[in-house]
């Protein structure tokens, strides 16, 4: 499947230097998908200096021809969206109407940046000076290394891309080797629309050599990376030696706040969609769970009920809600934390096993926890995938404190009734984001990203194209 494809540099597809490949399997079968280009050190050379020459040419592109190209994109993505989503419901295992669902997100992404890029505005500041006049203006930043990971491949390399290609930059892309058709779809697409050569570049292959290699390049600017905070911190100190710019999305914890006077029947639905999306394999999934102790015994019932109506299964078919997780290793590693958790204590509601009936496949059953304390690992640690402890609190001061005591913060989830509450709470977050009263927080038009370790920087909305810009002041006189 990845013959047609390779690494993208200067314009066409190629094989890489060496020849040499990586598999790639199919975590619903264990299957191999296919074996997908593996790019050498002159691979990397040639896409930086492939990078290079097209962002002189696309910075001089005027932000009227960069949107109409940009455009074109979106539109074309929504029209492969069942070749789009195929690819993802094959590398990472989601069910296919979340495919269609994140096909859509990225269109819409690709949208708003083509908007964006008639949109950034300097400005003038009077001067105290009769004779001299004070302008700044936005330029782009130059050549972008986009890091994208596996468990959203569209709708995170349509973030770094299109703003990319929003602010005037190049930019050479990084797939993750778990989902690396996907992307590779979308920089086919990128390229069908007209972009010129070498203002996008797709590189394929061992993630550490080739960032190491990008970054170490006096061409990159910047660097743009989605991933875990591990991650994070290797990229930094490497970019550190370069003084470059970077956008940090890292890993999340995030708390779920039920209160006392929420309807227990939407914070429930709103917990299902948050949670079990991708089969918890997302940052932003909800996976420290506080609800007022006068709820928790309604909510945990009902929660527990529509948690095993959930199927299980292929994500080709339509009726399946939770695919597998994506690899072995996440596999393994959620097998070990369930063990941890019931050895500490935690009592196991529903799941806590691999599900009957799967021979082949990465499948686990969602899992939820009681009888939860706030120094158990799981409390500690990132699930990233479907494993749910639940927790009660009293008082307002203890639920703040309890959500706030983690490192992470990257998103938060309250349900509530009162907009005073909502806005006390959400206020006293120590999180990027939070999400009152839906499941639902990315979006084209809204700043993605976190604080504390779980990165800076933010990608989305009119925020998400500063980063991709540097600030110019002049000083002008006007006598010569």
């Amino acid at each position: 499947m990845y013959s047609k494809f390779g690494q993208f540099i200067d314009g066409n597809w190629q094989t890489s230097d060496k020849k040499e490949t990586y598999d790639v399997f199919n975590p619903t079968n264990e299957e191999l998908i296919g074996k997908a280009s593996k790019a050498s050190h002159l691979d990397v050379e040639k896409a930086l200096k492939s990078a290079e020459k097209g962002f002189y040419v696309w910075k001089n592109f005027s932000p009227w021809d960069r949107a109409s190209i940009i455009r074109k994109i979106a539109n074309l993505i929504r029209k492969k969206d069942k070749e789009l989503s195929k690819w993802m419901t094959l590398e990472t295992g989601k069910p296919l109407s979340e495919g269609v669902a994140e096909v859509n997100a990225s269109a819409d992404i690709f949208e708003w940046n083509s908007e964006e890029t008639k949109r950034i505005y300097g400005q003038t500041v009077q001067s105290r000076f009769e004779d001299t006049r004070v302008i700044i203006n936005y330029e782009p930043v130059g050549v972008v290394a986009a890091f994208s990971p596996w468990n959203f491949p569209l709708v995170l390399a349509a973030r770094k891309i299109s703003t990319a290609l929003a602010a005037g930059c190049s930019v050479i892309c990084k797939p993750d080797v778990i989902a690396p058709g996907t992307v590779m779809e979308l920089v086919d697409i990128v390229n069908q629309c007209g972009v010129p050569p070498g203002v996008v570049n797709l590189l394929s292959g061992e993630p550490a050599d080739i960032a190491s290699h990008l970054i170490s390049s006096d061409i990159v600017k910047k660097i743009s990376l989605t991933g875990s905070t591990r991650v994070g911190k290797i990229i930094l100190k490497q970019a550190a030696e370069k003084i470059q710019r970077v956008t940090m999305e890292l890993s999340g914890h995030a708390p779920f706040i039920v209160h006392e006077d929420a309807s227990v029947e939407k914070a429930v639905n709103i917990a299902m969609a948050a949670k079990y999306r991708n089969n918890g394999q997302v940052c932003i999934s909800p996976s420290r769970f506080y609800i007022h102790e006068n709820k928790k015994k309604e909510f945990t019932e009902s929660f527990v009920k529509k948690t095993l109506k959930l199927k299980i299964g292929d994500g080709m078919n339509k009726d399946v809600q939770l695919g597998p997780i994506t690899t072995k290793k996440r596999l393994n590693e959620i097998e070990k934390l369930v063990e941890v958790t019931k050895k500490e204590g935690g009592k196991v509601l529903c799941g806590g096993r691999r599900p009957s009936g799967f021979n082949k496949g990465y499948f686990y059953e969602p899992t939820i926890f009681d009888n939860v304390k706030d120094d158990f690992k799981i409390m500690k640690e990132e699930p990233f995938g479907p494993l749910t402890p639940l927790l009660s609190f009293k008082s307002f001061d203890e639920v703040i404190n309890k959500a706030n005591d983690q490192s992470a913060g990257l998103a938060a989830y309250v349900c509530t009734s009162s907009i005073e509450l909502a806005n006390k709470t959400s206020e006293a977050l120590e999180t990027g984001m939070v999400a009152v009263n839906t499941a639902f927080i990315s979006n084209a038009e809204t700043p993605f990203g976190g604080i504390k370790q779980s990165g800076y920087g933010r990608e989305g909305g009119s925020f998400g194209i500063k980063d991709y810009l540097n600030i110019k002041y002049t000083h002008l006189g006007l006598k010569g």
